[in-house]
C-alpha cells in the first residue's frame, strides 16, 4: 500500500476511533484556552514575534484506554508576516490526535509494577497549514509506539514513538510550489504529564516534553537536526470550570531545523506566557 493512502486510511480509523469512544467514554474533559506570548520565534525570520493563541482541546477515557485531540489556532503579529509584505500577521492551525490503548484494560489483566502502574501502546496523528511569507507548512505526520504508565498522582506517560512526517511548502517570496516530500522515518521521545500538587493552594502541573531524531535531509536537501521541545504549565483552578496560570515553552531547533545553521536564532524559542482554560 502506497504511503499516501496507508495515511488517509490510519487518518480516518482515528477520526472513527475517536467518536466512537467518545460516545462512551469513561470520562472525559473538554476545554478552550487562551495563552499569549511575545517571545516566540521561527526559523529563518527570527525571535520576540508575539502570538494570540486559542485552542480546543478534549481528553477521555474509555473501556480500552484514553483519547486526546487538541487543535491550535496560532494568529502571529507582523514580524511573522501573512505574506510577503504583508503588515498583518500569519495564520496557523496545528491538529493533534493520539490514542492510547492500556494493555490492562484491553486483556483485563492487570500489569501494575512497581512504579508502573500500565503499559501500553499510542498512535494517532498530527496536521498543520500555516499561511505566512515565506514556508507556508502543511505537516502531515503519523506516529505509533509503545507507552509506559508510571503510578503517580495524575499520569506521567512515556512513549518512544515512530514519526512518519511529510510536507509540501509554498515559498511566497519565490513563488515555488514543493510537490509533498517524505522524510526519513525517526523516532520521538515523549513524555506527558499532569501531576497536581499544593503550594499554599491546590495547583496542576502538566505538559509534554518531546526529543525528535533528525529526520534525515529536508525537501531543500539540508541535514536536520534532533529537536528539543518541551512545553509545561502551572495551572490554577478558580473553580470548576475556569484555570488560570503560567506556561513557558522551550523550542530547540524548531521543526529539525538547526539553529546553529541558516535558520538562525529563530530556531530556537524560549517563550513565556499567560494562560486561561474554560472547562465544559
Amino acid at each position: 500500500m502506497k504511503q499516501k493512502n496507508f495515511q488517509r486510511l490510519a487518518v480516518l480509523a482515528a477520526l472513527l476511533a475517536s467518536a466512537a469512544s467518545a460516545s462512551a467514554a469513561d470520562w472525559s474533559d473538554t476545554y478552550i484556552g487562551y495563552r499569549y506570548g511575545s517571545s516566540f520565534a521561527e526559523p529563518y525570520e527570527g525571535n520576540n514575534i508575539s502570538k494570540n493563541i486559542v485552542n480546543l482541546s478534549n481528553a477521555s477515557g474509555y473501556s480500552y484506554g484514553t483519547n486526546f485531540f487538541n487543535v491550535d489556532m496560532l494568529l502571529s503579529d507582523s514580524k511573522d508576516p501573512s505574506a510577503v509584505g504583508s503588515t498583518s500577521g500569519a495564520q496557523e492551525t496545528y491538529v493533534v490526535y493520539r490514542n492510547t490503548v492500556d494493555w490492562s484494560k484491553l486483556s483485563g489483566t492487570p500489569m501494575k509494577m512497581g512504579i508502573l502502574r500500565d503499559v501500553g501502546a499510542t498512535a494517532g496523528f498530527d496536521y498543520n497549514t500555516k499561511t505566512d511569507a515565506g514556508y507556508n507548512s502543511k505537516k502531515r505526520m503519523l506516529v505509533a509506539g509503545p507507552t509506559l504508565m508510571f503510578d503517580v498522582p495524575g499520569f506521567l506517560n512515556v512513549s518512544v514513538l515512530a514519526l512518519w512526517e511529510s510536507n509540501a511548502p509554498y515559498n511566497g517570496f519565490t513563488g515555488v510550489s514543493t510537490p509533498r516530500y517524505h522524510y526519513k522515518v525517526h523516532p520521538e521521545l515523549d513524555v506527558a504529564w499532569a501531576i497536581p500538587f499544593t503550594a499554599g493552594v491546590p495547583l496542576l502541573f502538566k505538559g509534554y516534553g518531546d526529543i525528535i531524531a533528525s529526520k534525515g535531509l529536508d525537501e531543500f536537501g539540508n541535514q536536520t537536526a534532533t529537536e528539543t521541545h518541551i512545553d509545561m504549565e502551572v495551572m490554577y483552578a478558580i473553580n470548576k470550570s475556569f484555570n488560570v496560570g503560567i506556561e513557558y515553552e522551550y523550542w530547540k531547533n524548531k521543526f529539525g531545523n538547526n539553529a546553529s545553521g541558516p535558520a538562525g536564532s529563530g530556531a530556537f524559542a524560549k517563550t513565556p506566557m499567560v494562560r486561561a482554560e474554560y472547562h465544559f
